[in-house]
Order: structure tokens, then sequence, then C-alpha cells
């Protein structure tokens, strides 16, 4: 029996659904670290939040903002493309929203493009940024971010692979059109469905 099988069927002993699963994933307790380059140096004094693109007015929060703004939690499973997936991660932050509540967009937006230190970027389709659940999170399982893991503000977006939950967010563009990101030029799939396995350009 192969890993994948097995790790599935470890699942069924504890009673937990195995099609939580997406394939080709494997389920883990431990939270891997991974990023491209670095941990940034994350200055707080300096720190901002960019709102911009095809928007009426730019917008830019420094953290005594963020910091005020309501806050919700939300329990989700998540999946990296490196097929580790961990279940019923708990986080807490701002819903996305409510943040999309205080612009304006302009007529034709149907982008963003996340934006994070290092010059590290995603994209979204609106409709996605936009599901219910989706945070921009400061807290991971009652306790603050920790740098390694996004400190002080990550995405979460929980039905797409976890490379689109960007850390270190520093703000979002209003686009018309879809265009890569940092991973997505070099290769991944400019979606990213963990269910229908879009890893990379030409899944799915």
């Amino acid at each position: 029996m192969s890993f994948f099988r097995r790790n599935r069927a470890s699942l069924e002993r504890l009673g937990i659904d195995p099609d939580r699963l997406p394939p080709g994933q494997y389920h883990t307790e431990r939270f891997p670290v991974l990023q491209a380059g670095s941990i940034p140096d994350v200055d707080m004094s300096t720190w901002d939040f960019v709102i911009d693109g095809l928007v009426e007015r730019r917008v830019e929060w420094r953290w005594s903002d963020i910091d005020q703004m309501p806050s919700s939690e939300m329990t989700a499973d998540i999946h990296c493309v490196t097929k580790w997936s961990k279940f019923d991660t708990r986080w807490k932050g701002i819903p996305v929203s409510h943040l999309w509540d205080q612009i304006t967009p302009k007529p034709g937006a149907t982008h963003v493009m996340i934006n994070a230190y290092h010059g590290f970027t995603a994209n979204l389709p609106i409709e996605d940024f936009l599901r219910p659940r989706n945070l921009f999170a400061h807290t991971y399982e009652d306790d603050p971010l920790t740098l390694e893991h996004g400190f002080p503000l990550r995405l979460i977006v929980p039905h797409l692979y976890f490379w689109k939950s960007v850390k270190w967010v520093r703000g979002f563009t209003l686009m018309d059109t879809d265009a890569p990101g940092f991973w997505e030029r070099s290769g991944y799939h400019m979606y990213g469905d963990p269910f229908s396995e879009q890893r990379y350009w030409g899944d799915g």
C-alpha cells in the first residue's frame, strides 16, 4: 500500500472523512514553514497596507488602523501545493469583505493582485477573494501570528492551494484582467483548486 493510501486509511481509523483530503495530498498534524527567500524584517513603525489600482481612491492604512477593525474567527482545512494538508486550523482576523467595503472599485475590476514583502504577489478572481470565510488573519490558534507564518497579517483563502494565502501581506491591487503572481510566473496554476489538483500550468 502506498504512503498516500496508508495516510487516507489512517484518517478513516480516526473517524475522519478521507474525502476532506484532496487528491495527491497527505494529512499532517505539523505546520511546515515554506517561503521563497528569507523571512522579512518587519518594522511596525513603517508598516502600511495599501489598496490601489482600479479604485476610486487609493487607500493606505497603518497598523493602528488595521488593529481597530472588527475581527472574526474561522476554522478551515488548508492544503499546500507541496502535498501536505492540515485539518481544522483556527484563524482570527479581519474579514476580506470588511476591507472591501471601505473602497469603491471602478467598473471593469475583475481580479486582485495580493502584494507582500519581498515583492511576493498572488492573483485571485474577485469572486474568490470575497468568499465569506476569507480573512486577513493576525491570529492563529489563539496566538498572534509568528513571523515565520506571516506576522503581522496574512491572507487566508482556504478553498485554494495555500500559496494563495499570502504571508506578510501589504495590500492588494484591483485589476481588469488576470495576471500571474510570483509563483504563477514560475509555472504554478493561475487558479489553484486543490480538489481539481491544479498545481501547475496545464493541470485541470
